[in-house]
């Protein structure tokens, strides 16, 4: 047998093997469609580029082999032999279980893009699980997915290109950095790989991704990013998780082929089906433990007995509305029961009316039903949603200060509390997802090739998180409790990089103006240098849709030493327009 490596040219056969035709070369391993001729059946043989270099390296290969061979997953290509010919290694498996991926390309050169999330989804499950198993791969390819007729993905040759360590070295101590080392770089090459199919050509014009590895930086100077030249228009959170995975920052990439999973599954699953992915976990959570845990200590003891009937509607109005999670669990409540009664045009918002509807009574089981601060979170979890609650009731003051005349203040703190739904049930619900999208907005450090780094946005992290953006999150669970399209629509924010046009509608004129106000407590959350030109950036963006100026936006933020100014608008013009409103939004409760 030849030194180098089993080459057509240089035989038709390797043991009882007769070689039909090489699927894959790359600098680490060969794969061949074989005829096994013992059994009468076709084979792929998977086989290190160099073969062991001692007696003891090949004893360890094949040690390493059979125990990754041990690994049972449905996305992990079943071994049926491993052994070797004249002391060089294979692994075989059933050419029955399907083609390549190089042999599916071939033949089918553009997939649409959800197809390709769901092979490298599946893919990503099998290597997670190998992972997790003490086990790398070390040279993914497109010849190592093999997909069968009903587009099952199957991972093969796991643990063929190990390492070459020196005849005299020490296999294990250096087999277990090796492998936590590897498994990054597979989760690297299946970034690669993604990019290789959503782009449909090689990347950086290379069929070997160990090549492409080599000249990404940090070892060359190559970035690798998603064109907008692809066969099937990309979209956004797909193009988002493709960039993430071969970023040239190290510390924004994949680490874990799970992490990774999670977000190509999640929007798979959201694009398949509009309550998929991640929102279904969500609405499992909410259902075990509820969407926010109470922040008043003294919550059940002023809901028993007399106390609460002794309030004012009013003052128990105020009351509910200082506890975020009370306020969003009487809207939940009181539109579910309008929802179930057949009333599905009608939204209830103002909480005066919600608690005439639901009665002392209903409050009060409403107030029990929560769980105590913090609920499971821990410690510094737990702080950070303190004081993303904290933002979040300051732009709510914002926007009953700056909103226009006649509108319900009940109803527009409420949609400012809305607004901030998702990220507000993200951060309880899986506070390290919400700790990687913050991670992944830091901007990384300048280089001489990018003096002035730009951070990812808030909507590019979480699609890189999670599959699909926090308002798509918010918006889900708004619906599953049961609020009005109208409603929907005014929770959105108004996205950073559109026009902000004047309001042609009530509706309208409310969601940007919470939006307004959600924008400048963002700004007020930057560093000091930074803080006054965004305000007035933002400030600038809605002043001609909302008749605010520089002035009014200060006196908003600093109610305590001026009564901000109601914008100028006639009163009974107001009253009229807002009227329509409130009645479809049920705010009878008075503004």
């Amino acid at each position: 047998m030849p030194e180098s490596q089993p080459t057509a040219t240089s035989l038709r056969s390797f043991g009882r093997f007769e070689l039909l035709a090489l699927l894959s070369k790359s600098a680490r391993s060969l794969m061949w469609r074989v005829f096994d001729s013992r059994h009468g059946q076709e084979l792929m043989l998977c086989m290190p580029r160099e073969k062991p270099n001692s007696a003891a390296a090949l004893e360890h290969w094949l040690r390493m082999a059979q125990a990754g061979g041990r690994v049972q997953h449905p996305n992990l290509a079943p071994v049926l032999e491993i052994d070797q010919v004249e002391n060089w290694p294979y692994i075989a498996y059933d050419r029955a279980l399907g083609e390549t991926l190089d042999e599916r390309l071939a033949r089918q050169n553009a997939p649409l893009p959800l197809d390709a999330a769901g092979w490298v989804a599946q893919l990503l499950e099998g290597l997670a699980f190998a992972h997790d198993a003490g086990h790398a791969h070390r040279d993914i390819q497109t010849a190592c997915l093999v997909i069968d007729a009903g587009d099952k993905v199957r991972l093969a040759g796991l643990e063929v290109a190990q390492e070459v360590f020196p005849a005299t070295g020490d296999f294990n101590a250096v087999t277990r950095r090796a492998v936590r080392e590897s498994a990054e770089e597979d989760v690297l090459c299946v970034g690669l790989l993604l990019h290789r199919i959503l782009s449909g050509k090689p990347v950086l014009e290379e069929d070997d991704l160990q090549h492409v590895v080599q000249q990404m930086q940090p070892l060359g100077r190559e970035m690798v990013r998603l064109g907008w030249e692809t066969p099937h228009p990309i979209p956004d959170p797909l193009r988002a998780i493709c960039n993430r995975a071969t970023d040239r920052q190290l510390r924004q990439r994949y680490h874990l082929a799970r992490s990774f999973w999670r977000a190509l599954d999640g929007w798979r699953q959201a694009a398949a089906h509009d309550d998929g992915g991640p929102v279904v976990l969500l609405l499992d959570k909410l259902q075990r433990i509820g969407h926010l845990p109470t922040t008043r200590s003294g919550l059940h003891r002023l809901t028993g007995g007399s106390g609460l009937e002794a309030q004012h509607a009013s003052a128990l109005s105020e009351f509910v509305l200082k506890d975020m999670a009370l306020s969003l669990e009487l809207v939940r409540r009181v539109n579910n029961a309008l929802k179930q009664a057949g009333h599905h045009g009608e939204t209830v918002l103002n909480m005066q009316r919600a608690i005439q509807m639901l009665g002392l009574d209903g409050v009060q089981l409403a107030a029990n039903a929560l769980k105590p601060w913090p609920g499971p979170l821990a410690a510094v979890a737990a702080e950070m949603l303190r004081q993303l609650m904290a933002r979040v009731t300051k732009a709510a003051q914002i926007a009953q200060a700056l909103r226009p005349a006649g509108y319900d203040g009940e109803v527009v703190h409420l949609i400012t509390v809305m607004q901030n739904l998702g990220r507000l049930l993200l951060q309880y619900h899986f506070p390290d997802d919400a700790q990687q999208i913050r991670q992944l907005m830091v901007p990384p450090e300048p280089t001489e090739e990018q003096p002035k780094p730009v951070a990812m946005s808030e909507q590019a992290a979480a699609y890189a998180v999670l599959g699909c953006d926090l308002d798509a999150l918010g918006i889900a669970v708004a619906r599953h409790w049961g609020l009005g399209d109208e409603l929907l629509q005014m929770i959105r924010r108004q996205p950073q990089d559109a026009l902000v046009h004047p309001a042609r509608s009530d509706a309208d004129a409310i969601r940007l103006t919470c939006s307004f106000a959600n924008e400048l407590v963002d700004a007020l959350g930057l560093p000091e240098a930074r803080r006054r030109p965004a305000l007035e950036v933002a400030t600038r963006r809605y002043a001609k849709a909302l008749g605010v100026g520089l002035r009014e936006v200060m006196d908003a933020l600093n109610p305590g030493t001026q009564k901000p100014p109601v914008p100028t608008r006639p009163a009974d013009e107001a009253a009229s327009s807002a009227s329509s409103l409130r009645e479809r939004l049920s705010a009878r409760g008075g503004s």
